[in-house]
C-alpha cells in the first residue's frame, strides 16, 4: 500500500518535498493556505497577518547556482543575483517541470495534526484541514512541515535576563 504524506506549505521547501515524495513512490498531498505557491517569495503589497513576505525590491544575496535545487538548475538567462520575482518564476517553472501543482490544495489551512488512536501500531496521523469554511479530516502516514520560520516567533522562554534596557 502506498504511503500517504501530508506536506504543509508550497514554498521553497514544500515544492521539493512534494517531488521527493513522488521520487520515492509516496503519495503527497500539499496543503497551502494562501492562493498560490511560492511562500514568502511571492511579494504581496498588503501584508497578511499569517503570511511572511519579502519586500518589493529584494534581490537574493546568494548566487543562482548556490540557490537552485540540485535536480533543476536555474535558467541560464536568469541573472546571477536575482530579483525576488525571478525566484518566484523559478518556483513556477519547477512546479511545472515536475507537474507538482496537481498535488497542491490551495487556500487550504491545516487546523490540527493528531496521532491516531492506533498510532503505536500504524504510525498514522489525523490531519484536519479547512477549505472554504468546510473542515475535512484525512489519514496520513507521514507529515512534512514546510511552513518556514518567518511567520510566528519561536520563543523558548517568555522572558529572560538581558532583554530589557539597562
Amino acid at each position: 500500500m502506498v504511503k500517504k504524506v501530508a506536506v504543509i506549505g508550497a514554498g521553497c521547501s514544500g515544492l521539493p518535498a512534494i517531488k521527493c515524495c513522488l521520487d520515492e513512490g509516496l503519495e503527497p498531498t500539499c496543503f497551502e493556505r494562501s492562493d498560490d505557491i511560492g511562500g514568502l517569495w511571492r511579494f504581496k503589497k498588503e501584508p497578511e497577518e499569517t503570511r511572511a513576505s519579502i519586500y518589493k525590491s529584494v534581490i537574493i544575496n546568494t548566487s543562482k547556482e548556490m540557490m537552485c535545487y540540485s535536480d533543476y538548475p536555474m535558467p541560464e538567462d536568469f541573472p546571477n543575483y536575482m530579483h525576488n520575482s525571478k525566484v518566484l518564476e523559478y518556483f513556477y517553472q519547477y512546479a511545472e517541470q515536475f507537474q507538482l501543482r496537481k498535488y497542491i490544495k490551495l487556500k487550504t489551512s491545516v487546523c490540527s495534526i493528531k496521532k491516531r488512536p492506533d498510532f503505536a501500531t500504524t504510525g498514522q496521523w489525523d490531519v484536519t484541514t479547512e477549505h472554504e469554511g468546510k473542515q475535512e479530516t484525512q489519514v496520513f502516514d507521514a507529515i512534512l512541515v514546510c511552513t518556514g520560520h518567518h511567520t510566528s516567533p519561536n520563543l523558548q522562554l517568555q522572558s529572560f535576563p538581558g532583554t530589557s534596557p539597562c
